[in-house]
């Protein structure tokens, strides 16, 4: 991949997608290829085939992806599961007819088994139970995994597989129904802080565990990932720091000078007890995260700020 190449970004208005273009203009690669959803519906085959056939991509990242918390994936299942496997369907099958050199897709950490041991490697896709909130968004995240493998095996497609722990950062979704766990509870403390509330309440027991990285760390990663020669299989990008769901809490409320009391509704679920990702093939690349928790949630407020404006 050349700086000149042209280089697809679906879902480049999204959290990772932004991110992505970000990163690679950074590092000089200007021919950038974005479609919006009004423009370009990748859920549609004709559609899908048809950018394809008249921007003729030459590298391809798979962002664009139906995403949401616990309250959109519990309500919305069905969407979840045919959104984006229709999504994945179109763009794989595209990328094969009209020649994509190499194509990244991005899967979701919640593809792995609930009770996984931890640090979960790759091989523990498929290995056990998934959790049950958003388990039609992780068996649509696994068939496109297993989908990029299937044209590699068949047709010898360049389709390779990244698996990112749990992000969050500039361009998050920050509403009731669709936000994830940091950009949601930064919209908590937001509201009780307008109301001059001197607490805030969170869902569960604040016991989970999580690993979180900030998404412009993740598409360097990414980029790292799509310039390596070597076929990898499937690879896990994680920060390789665990933090209790507390422990956040708390470190937002410092950070961002909230200082509110945090109460937990131990009658909402917790989700997946435990969840952190073995990174050992990316750290073998030499790729470490940059962005300290303390920094993004800082920039990730900075964020959510701008868009209350």
């Amino acid at each position: 991949m050349n700086k000149n190449s042209k280089i697809l970004v679906t879902g480049s208005s999204g959290l990772v997608g932004g991110a992505l273009c970000r990163v690679l203009k950074r590092h000089g690669y200007e021919n950038l290829i974005t479609w919006s959803h009004e423009n370009v519906d990748l859920t549609d085959p004709v559609a899908t085939k048809w950018a394809f056939s008249s921007y003729q991509p030459e590298y391809a990242f798979h962002c664009a992806a139906k995403v949401g918390g616990i309250i959109a994936n519990s309500t919305k299942p069905v969407e979840f599961m045919t959104q984006n496997m229709r999504m994945e369907l179109n763009v794989l099958e595209s990328a094969k007819e009209y020649g994509v050199k190499k194509l990244l897709f991005l899967g979701s950490a919640c593809a792995y088994p609930k009770y996984a041991p931890n640090p979960i490697t790759e091989g523990y896709l498929l290995s056990g139970i998934l959790e049950p909130s958003n388990e039609c968004y992780a068996l649509a995240k696994i068939s496109g995994l297993k989908l990029c493998e299937a044209y590699r095996k068949e047709y010898g497609c360049d389709f390779i597989g990244a698996m990112p722990t749990n992000l969050y950062g500039i361009g998050d979704h920050y509403d009731d129904q669709d936000s994830h766990v940091i950009p949601g509870m930064l919209r908590k403390f937001y509201a009780q802080q307008r109301l001059m509330m001197p607490m805030v309440t969170l869902w569960g027991t604040g016991n989970p565990t999580r690993e979180f990285l900030f998404a412009d760390d993740l598409a360097e990663a990414c980029l790292e990932l799509m310039r390596c020669p070597d076929y990898l299989g499937l690879v896990n990008i994680g920060s390789g720091e665990e933090i209790a769901l507390a422990s956040l809490a708390a470190a937002i409320n410092t950070a961002l000078g909230f200082n509110m009391r945090v109460e937990w509704d131990h009658s909402k679920p917790d989700g997946t007890p435990q969840r952190r990702l073995d990174s050992t093939k990316i750290f073998s690349l030499g790729w470490r995260p940059k962005v300290s928790l303390e920094e993004g949630l800082k920039l990730a407020y900075e964020d959510f700020l701008c868009r209350m404006r």
